[in-house]
């Protein structure tokens, strides 16, 4: 996705205490990550979608280095599972870039929406590369969401634009985030894996701009710095939310997404969904809901 609450971080080592918190902190970053959409479709106008991706990690990545001094020194740095990071890198970074050139062409609301199949493509990525079992219950969840996508998107439709599989991309890189975090187990602290993925974002993104690259208007550099903080805040109030309440609380209010878009997008461009985005966004969002639900069946069932 491009930046959204991010893959669920290891459990912290003391017991969870305050779930209303948690909630709050995690809605809350969900707003400003609509807002950092707004402001990325806004540059995406007249820059690059991969120039925008990239002022915006350079703003990230020293704002994410001065906190890390401020929570246990550089010896964070140090992954115990460099490769994995990489791996979880490069999926953020492709998933940020897909999702700033759909933001380019589509309503915030139909990009949101579509992006939000993420769970399915993390479910099919779990059998092939964790072994997981899956079963039927699921996969069915998983088709109502595909279906859902197919209502916003409407292929053969007059509407339909190719740009709309762009978030489609976003979702499926994020789903490559999501399953290298869980190969990592807790190996490494959130603080560790937020550095590795700025670092390799930004890394990335400096390889491919000077091919793209166009002189930024000072606004534009103003608005792409703003950028690169508002999006820098979210990431930490993930981090703060996951510490206090568990994640099979928190996972479903990611979907508050859906209505922050709208609203934002609604605000910012006097772009209003469609029903069609909001009935497809409805199945979707259900989908998810449903397959959050089983996780914390088995979850349980495990203990």
């Amino acid at each position: 996705m491009s930046d959204r609450p991010a893959p669920r971080p290891p459990e912290p080592t003391r017991r969870p205490d305050d779930p209303l918190r948690g909630i709050l902190l995690t809605v809350a970053a969900i707003a400003l990550f609509s807002i950092a959409d707004a402001m990325s479709k806004q540059l995406a106008q007249t820059l690059p979608p991969l120039e925008v991706v990239w002022i915006r990690y350079s703003v990230f990545l020293p704002l994410a280095l001065l906190a890390l001094t401020r929570r246990g020194g550089f010896r964070l740095l140090r992954p115990r599972t460099p490769g994995l990071q990489v791996i979880r890198g490069l999926g953020v970074v492709g998933s940020a870039l897909a999702m700033t050139a759909a933001l380019r062409v589509l309503p915030m609301a139909e990009a949101t929406a579509i992006n939000f199949v993420s769970p399915a493509f993390i479910t099919a990525l779990s059998v092939l590369f964790l072994g997981e079992v899956v079963g039927w219950r699921r996969w069915t969840a998983i088709a109502v969401g595909l279906l859902g996508a197919l209502i916003v998107v409407r292929p053969g439709s007059g509407v339909f634009q190719p740009a709309a599989l762009l978030p489609l991309v976003t979702a499926a890189a994020w789903a490559v985030a999501v399953i290298a975090t869980r190969r990592m187990a807790g190996g490494d602290p959130p603080e560790t894996t937020l550095i590795w993925s700025a670092g390799v974002g930004l890394a990335v993104c400096s390889l491919l701009v000077p091919f793209v690259f166009v002189v930024p208007s000072w606004g534009e550099l103003g608005l792409g710095v703003a950028l690169g903080i508002v999006s820098a805040v979210p990431h930490a109030l993930v981090v703060l939310a996951y510490r206090v309440a568990p994640a099979s609380v928190l996972a479903p209010f990611a979907y508050v997404q859906l209505l922050t878009s709208a609203v934002v997008g609604a605000i910012a461009f006097g772009a209003l969904p469609d029903g069609w985005t909001l009935v497809g966004g409805a199945v979707i969002a259900a989908s998810g809901l449903y397959m959050a639900h089983r996780e914390r069946v088995r979850a349980g069932a495990g203990r």
